[in-house]
C-alpha cells in the first residue's frame, strides 16, 4: 500500500493535557509505537495560532500517522495557549511567542515525567521561535526548524542556541515567504553547530506529498538514522 496524504498507520494514541507553570491547562495528544518502546520523542510547537496553527496542521498531523509505525518515535502535539483543534481548546490567551515559554515548559516536563526518551523540539513557523527562545532546556536533545521566520527570535537567541550547544537543524524552502535559504545560512552561520538545508520548490506551509515525504525523512534522519530512508509504502495488513 503506497502512504499517501491521508495515510493513518498504527499506533498507539492518546489524549493528554498539559499543566503550565502559570496555572493552564492545555489539550494535546501523544502518538507511540503500537508495540514497542519509542526510541526518542518529537514535542511539536505549531505555526501561528492566530494564522490558523495548531496541533493538527498538516505536517504534525502526518508525522503522528507516521512516525511512530515507520520509525519508532513518539510524537507528541498539543495546542498551546487559546489554541484550537478538533482535540478541543487550550486554556488561556495568545502570548504572542512570550507566555508560551510555560507551554514549551509543560510539555518537556509531561515527556520527562513520563519517561518518554531523547526529546527534540520540532518547531514549524511560529514553533521556531518558541525553539529558539524557549528550548533550552537539559531536557531537550536537538532541534528541527521548519520555515523559521527568525521575526521574534533573533540574533541573541541564536548566540544563545550557539552557547547551549545541541544540534540545530533548518529546513528552509526555496520559495519561503519570510526566510529563504541564502539568508538563512546567513543568519544561522552564528551557530557553530547549524545546519540549514535549502529544499527546492518548497514554499512556507509545505504543501505536497512530496515535500512532505522530505520533511519527514529529514527529520528520521537525525533523530532515528536507523529508520532513515523512510519507505513509501508498506504491506497491506
Amino acid at each position: 500500500m503506497e502512504i499517501r496524504a491521508s495515510t493513518v498507520l498504527p499506533a498507539r494514541r492518546e489524549p493528554i493535557e498539559l499543566h503550565t507553570g502559570d496555572g493552564l491547562t492545555l489539550v494535546g495528544e501523544l502518538a507511540l509505537p503500537a508495540d514497542r518502546p519509542p526510541v526518542a520523542t518529537l514535542v511539536c510547537l505549531h505555526p501561528l495560532p492566530t494564522h490558523g496553527g495548531m496541533m493538527d496542521s498538516h505536517l504534525y498531523r502526518k508525522a503522528a500517522n507516521r512516525l511512530p509505525a515507520l520509525a519508532g518515535l513518539a510524537v507528541l502535539r498539543f495546542n498551546t495557549r487559546g489554541t484550537s483543534s478538533a482535540r478541543g481548546t487550550s486554556e488561556g490567551d495568545f502570548g504572542g511567542g512570550d507566555d508560551e515559554r510555560f507551554d514549551v515548559a509543560a510539555a518537556l516536563e509531561y515527556a520527562d515525567f513520563h519517561d518518554l526518551p531523547r526529546a527534540w523540539l520540532l518547531g514549524w513557523s511560529f514553533g521556531t521561535e518558541l525553539v529558539l527562545k524557549w528550548g533550552r532546556d537539559p531536557l531537550v536533545t536537538g532541534a528541527v526548524l521548519l520555515s523559521p521566520p527568525l521575526h521574534r527570535a533573533g540574533d541573541a537567541d541564536l548566540d544563545a542556541w550557539a552557547a547551549f550547544g545541541r544540534p540545530l537543524v533548518a529546513l528552509v524552502p526555496e520559495f519561503d515567504d519570510y526566510l529563504r535559504p541564502q539568508e538563512a545560512r546567513a543568519r544561522f552561520a552564528r551557530v557553530p553547530q547549524a545546519e540549514v538545508m535549502g529544499v527546492e520548490g518548497a514554499k512556507h506551509l509545505w504543501v505536497g506529498e512530496p515535500y512532505v515525504r522530505i520533511v519527514l525523512n529529514e527529520i528520521v534522519r537525525l533523530v532515528n538514522p536507523e529508520a532513515y530512508p523512510l519507505p513509501t509504502g508498506v504491506l497491506d495488513s
